[in-house]
Parts: C-alpha cells; structure tokens; sequence
C-alpha cells in the first residue's frame, strides 16, 4: 500500500492535484484558536492540512481530531492549513522550527516531506493520517484506514435497494487506492444480486479531488445509462453527484462523513472514515512511547462504518433511516466482516 501511496503522493504535488484551493492559514505558533488545556504541559502538536480545510468534512474531522487529543493528553494545537504543494512544503517547514512534540499530517499530498523529514530529524516525533510510508523510521507513525470493508456495506445497500438492477461509481481517478471506493462496492452488491449491473466513470482533468462539474457530467452518464444507486468517491467533487442525483432521480451514497446534511432527500447513506479517532489513539499511542509503524483502522477497530449504523440515524437526513430492514441486514454483513466470516478483498493489494 505504502509505495502506491508514496508513488500517488508525488504524482498528486507535482500536478497540483489539491482540492479547494484558498488563502493559507495558521492558527499561531502555541496559541491562536487551537484547544489547550494544560498551559504547563509541554506536550503540543502541530497539525498540517494539504488544502484548506473549508468545507472539507475529512479535514475538519482531523482537526477535531487533533483538538480531542490536545484536551485528553494536555498539549497545545496549532493547525497550519496549506493552499498548494508549495505552501505545504513552507508550513512543514515552519513546524520543524517550532519543534513540537509530535507534527501530523494528513493524506498522502504530506507524504514524501514527512519520510524525508523523519529520516533527517530523528529527535522529532511525526504523525501521518490516511497514508503511510514504505520504509518508516522509528519516529514516523502512520494510521492508514480499511476503507474497502464500508464500502462494501454500501454496496450491499445500494444491491438491497436497487429497482432498476443497475448501479454506478464516480471516481476522481482510476487507480488502485481510489478503487478501494469502486471494487467492494461493486462486491456488495453483486453478493446481493450476482445480476446486478455495475459501471464507473472517472473524474479526472486537472482538478480530480475537486472538480464538481465533471463530477456531475459522469454522474449524468451513469444515469443516462440506467443506475439508480451511485456511490460518489470524488472528494470535493461529491457535491456534483449529488447535484445530477437531485436533477435526475436516482439516489448516492457519500464518503468519510455524513454528507447527507449538504443534499437531504438525494444521499442514501456514507462510507465514513473516523480520522478523529485514529488520530487521538495515534497521538496517545506517541506520547506513551509506542512510535513506529502503523495502525490500519477498520470496522472492528470503529475506524470505517456507515452512517446508518450510528445512533441517531433517524435524524441524520439519510434516506436509509426509511429502510430499518436494510439496516438489519446491513448491520449483520458487518457483524460477519468483523468475525471475519466475510473477507473483503483490499483492492490495494489484490492481484
């Protein structure tokens, strides 16, 4: 997984493949609006972001993320949110001045200066979230994310719902991280149907994680081709989806938080990905002494799940909550990937 993603990584900073693109920010070296409950400790942490975090639920997931473990382990939090690769490169520059006691970054746009860095300070503890490196020194962390195994459990939504037995994916790119978000979906919902229909389209162009128009244009493509279940794994793109689902009737399914709340009535249920504990356990695991390595967060660890399978569900505006009957058996192929009855192939690694 990790020299995909180190491979990913540098594809993604050298085309300036990064969503919502704004002004770089920070919140201030040690003080600004980050959380710190101990103004003795000498714990804190520096947070860096490859864009802006805007409206991007999975970054403010990690910032939140970053302020639960500042409050639980008593360290100050600054969050150095970057525009471009460039301003990535200067924030990750000006936290390794500061010297905190751990410096985390989030995706893979992070990943070649956090290896690098790691390898050329070894004194300084580093934090990366959603990517790992292929050959980690012992002052680089990583917690990457099974986000193949709730994947699946939307496909095996949009196979139990399905009226027109024909179901769809768009995608930013067509490469084996981001079919993590294709294949299992497709398995789910085959495993319901083996006749069920499946065919993906893929953003692409300049702006893949981010590119709302041509987000909506595959979309229309695979209505026009008879889905009626999409699931949407374009990132900030997502919201054109969901725009064509609203314009042309059939129903999606979002990633990494509840992205029913930004189109009610359109959004069936999400795939969400738990950065926020994966990055308060991390921290905790790094302030104990237990550096190194990674974590791989999946069902059984809380890391991935579904929306429709949270308390309060009922008031999450997904239109699952209108199906208890398809939350049973949905919650049940949970039960069985958890005791590991059901296998759910890591498109990463199969093959």
């Amino acid at each position: 997984m990790s020299k995909f993603a180190r491979r990913l990584g540098a594809a993604a900073i050298a085309a300036g493949l990064v969503a919502s693109v704004a002004a770089c920010s920070s919140s201030g070296t040690g003080s600004g609006d980050a959380s710190s409950t101990d103004a003795a400790s000498d714990n804190s942490i520096i947070l860096i972001t490859p864009t802006p975090i805007g409206s991007n639920n999975f970054l403010q997931l990690a910032k939140d993320g970053a302020e639960e473990a500042g409050e639980k382990y008593g360290a100050s939090v600054d969050v150095y949110e970057s525009e471009d690769p460039t301003s990535i490169q200067q924030n990750f520059d000006a936290a390794l001045r500061e010297k905190p006691s751990i410096i985390i970054g989030v995706s893979f746009s992070v990943l070649d200066q956090f290896t690098e860095a790691a390898a050329d300070n070894p004194d300084q503890q580093f934090l990366l979230i959603d990517t790992s490196a292929e050959n980690p020194t012992e002052n680089l962390t990583a917690a990457v994310f099974k986000e193949y195994e709730a994947t699946y459990l939307t496909g095996v939504e949009a196979g139990l719902l399905t009226e027109k037995n024909s179901v769809g994916v768009v995608a930013a790119l067509d490469t084996p991280f981001i079919h993590r978000w294709i294949d299992p979906f497709f398995a789910g919902a085959t495993s319901v149907d083996p006749g069920v229909k499946t065919a993906a389209q893929f953003v692409g162009g300049d702006n893949p994680f981010g590119d709302q128009a041509r987000a909506k244009a595959q979309a229309q493509i695979l209505a026009d081709s008879g889905a009626d279940y999409v699931q949407a794994a374009a990132s900030g793109g997502n919201t054109g989806v969901f725009e064509a689902a609203a314009e042309n009737g059939f129903k999606a399914f979002g990633v990494d938080t509840n992205q029913c709340l930004e189109s009610p009535g359109n959004v069936v249920d999400n795939a969400i990905k738990r950065v926020d504990v994966a990055l308060v356990n991390s921290v905790g695991d790094i302030l104990d002494g237990k550096t190194g390595g990674f974590t791989s967060y999946g069902l059984a660890e809380g890391g991935v799940g579904l929306t429709g399978l949270e308390d309060g569900v009922a008031d999450s505006q997904c239109l699952i909550a209108d199906h208890p009957d398809v939350i049973e058996k949905v919650a049940a192929v949970r039960d069985q990937i958890i005791s590991g009855e059901i296998v759910v192939a890591d498109p990463l690694t199969a093959g």
